[in-house]
């Protein structure tokens, strides 16, 4: 399983008790272990490494929310309402919830592949061992009204990607082909006029 930890400090701020939630979680056996910050490129990086590795059946989300992002709000939207044409998570409070580098098949895989357990707000260390515990045994057990066991590897041939575009600002990216073509003509007719400028 993947153990998904709400970031919402800097990286050179990040209080000792979401350090001490991530090595218990390293420690107790999840496959993948670390936070998140933001409900767009954060996202993305845990989907890509989620659906390389089949074995990986869980996501057990915890910590705070993150305020200004909502990334733990978005998290959970994408697993109740997946995405819309826009690959915008559907029903989130968060500002930018863009999974703009991905291809559709990557989170839909991911959808497929991943069952949600929501310790958000209730992850103490003790807690997030108990849950990484009952997704290891064999036989189905009740952890906080979800009923986890190792429901074996995912009968599907890993995915392999990545993310080869940083979007800065996602919330202005062209909404489809043809509107990502204008865009890319504009680029070009700037930088014609600017080499024609330096000519002169």
């Amino acid at each position: 399983m993947a153990v998904v930890i709400i970031l919402n400090h800097d990286e050179d701020k990040i209080p000792h008790e979401i350090e001490q939630l991530v090595r218990t979680v390293a420690e107790s056996g999840a496959a993948l272990s670390g936070t998140v910050q933001t409900p767009n490129i954060g996202i993305e990086k845990i989907i890509c490494n989620v659906i390389s590795n089949p074995n990986i059946r869980y996501a057990i989300l915890s910590g705070p929310e993150s305020e200004g992002h909502m990334t733990g709000d978005a998290f959970k939207s994408l697993f109740k309402n997946g995405i819309d044409e826009k690959k915008r998570i559907i029903g989130t409070e968060a500002k930018h919830p863009l999974l703009y580098n991905l291809p559709v098949e990557f989170m839909e895989r991911f959808l497929d592949q991943i069952s949600l357990v929501d310790l958000q707000f209730k992850g103490t260390p003790e807690t997030i061992r108990k849950a990484v515990w009952s997704c290891c045994q064999e036989n189905p057990l009740e952890f906080m009204g979800y009923k986890l066991y190792d429901s074996g590897t995912y009968q599907k041939q890993p995915l392999s990607g990545k993310i080869t575009q940083r979007v800065t600002k996602p919330w202005a990216e062209p909404e489809d082909e043809k509107k990502r073509e204008a865009v890319k003509k504009m680029h070009e007719m700037v930088k014609k006029l600017k080499k024609r400028d330096r000519n002169k």
